[in-house]
């Protein structure tokens, strides 16, 4: 049995958290997040929840408190966005290092200077190298699940690592959507009361963990064993997703193909404004092109092979990075071209850089990057990476910043 909600991103992010029957949530508010923390308290103070809440007094303490407590075996949850996500960076190098298993949300926002509120991926995309395993959602009912499907993935035995689950901030934070939940004995059968092995505190079998090492021998042999982990979670993935699909109906892959069975051209995205891709691609498909979408999922570790497999033979790939590496431009254009490097049937491929702070890509702009992807595959050069803005738009910050006494140049 299932039953259905209207829910906000936050709100799905919250039940997720309630439906794995977390022990401890550490947390410290921040926008676009707060209404989750929120959510979790009130649970936790009427009694609806039996985790313990507590708030912290920075995300850094946070996190130590959140690392802490998985190590001591408790099944922790908490959630950051932005600023906060960058406040407690220390943290978590810290926890991957460790081989603890938690789940940290991270609501995507981007960051500072200049202040916005809403969402690019600057923030989760930082945390790339920490060690944390990370996927990428588009809706409110990939939130729920896929925080399910994290605590299997952390808990594995072959894995052993910390998920960060991200969703756009404003985008699908505050956006209400039909969401199924599943009943508690479903989410309980999937996700089964948490049985640490490598717990801290077993008095008949203690343990060290994060230990300090001497020499470089000892430290790259854990880093590498961090990656053996990462490489791990590949398949095991795969395997969560399945029992998924057969647990709730819903199947979710490393990577979302979107109209791609017969595509010449293929737009690449993450997260929520992929929403927007499918919605070009399905008009630009009414116009007579043979266009789809691939979703990224899973960023780390990367799916190389199945990204791989899914882009070759296409003429032309242009992705669409939702954030900005400056000089140097789209940072999931640069980990796709090292995937397809090696393919002698890769496509052409643009990079695009849009939705910065959460800006809007019309319908004009994904025109625009449809005739570049012609262009490209026709053998064209088509210079990267293009950063879509409307020139009405830039000409109005030009004007602004002019008034505060800073030139740019357009």
């Amino acid at each position: 049995m299932t039953h259905g909600k209207l829910l906000t991103g936050n709100a799905a992010a919250a039940w997720g958290a309630r439906l794995a029957d977390v022990d401890y949530v550490p947390a410290f508010p921040i926008t676009p997040q707060t209404e989750m923390i929120e959510l979790l308290a009130q649970w936790a103070a009427d009694g609806t929840i039996p985790a313990r809440f507590v708030t912290l007094d920075s995300e850094h303490s946070m996190l130590t408190a959140a690392g802490a407590a998985a190590a001591a075996g408790a099944r922790v949850f908490t959630a950051t966005s932005s600023q906060g996500l960058l406040y407690g960076f220390e943290m978590l190098y810290t926890i991957a290092g460790w081989r603890v298993p938690l789940v940290l949300v991270n609501v995507s926002r981007g960051l500072s200077s200049p202040i916005t509120l809403e969402a690019d991926h600057n923030d989760i995309l930082a945390a790339r190298d920490s060690g944390f395993l990370q996927i990428h959602t588009e809706t409110c009912q990939e939130v729920v699940d896929t925080i399910l499907m994290a605590y299997r993935l952390a808990e594995d035995r072959r894995v052993m690592l910390p998920v960060l689950v991200n969703l756009d901030g404003f985008t699908l934070s505050f956006t209400r959507e039909p969401v199924i939940l599943p009943e508690p004995e479903m989410a309980a059968a999937f996700l089964p009361s948490y049985q640490p092995d490598h717990a801290f505190i077993r008095g008949h079998r203690p343990m060290a963990q994060g230990t300090a090492v001497l020499g470089g021998a000892a430290y790259s042999y854990f880093r590498y064993q961090q990656h053996r982990a990462q490489e791990n979670a590949l398949q095991v993935y795969q395997e969560i997703a399945e029992e998924f699909h057969t647990c709730c109906g819903r199947y979710y892959g490393l990577v979302e193909p979107f109209q791609l069975d017969d595509a010449d051209y293929v737009l690449v995205m993450s997260n929520a404004f992929a929403t927007k891709g499918k919605v070009a691609v399905q008009r630009l498909r009414a116009g007579g092109m043979r266009i789809g979408l691939l979703r990224l999922r899973v960023l780390r570790p990367f799916p190389a092979a199945a990204i791989a497999a899914v882009l070759e033979g296409r003429k032309a790939v242009a992705v669409i990075d939702q954030n900005l590496a400056p000089g140097l431009g789209g940072i999931t254009y640069q980990e796709i071209a090292a995937a397809l490097y090696d393919n002698p049937a890769r496509p052409a491929l643009l990079s695009i850089v849009g939705g910065l702070g959460g800006k809007d890509i019309s319908e004009a702009e994904f025109d625009a990057i449809a005739e570049d992807v012609k262009r490209a595959a026709a053998g064209a050069r088509v210079v990267g990476p293009r950063l879509l803005y409307t020139q009405p738009e830039w000409e109005r910050m030009h004007t602004l910043l002019r008034i505060a006494g800073k030139e740019v140049e357009a």
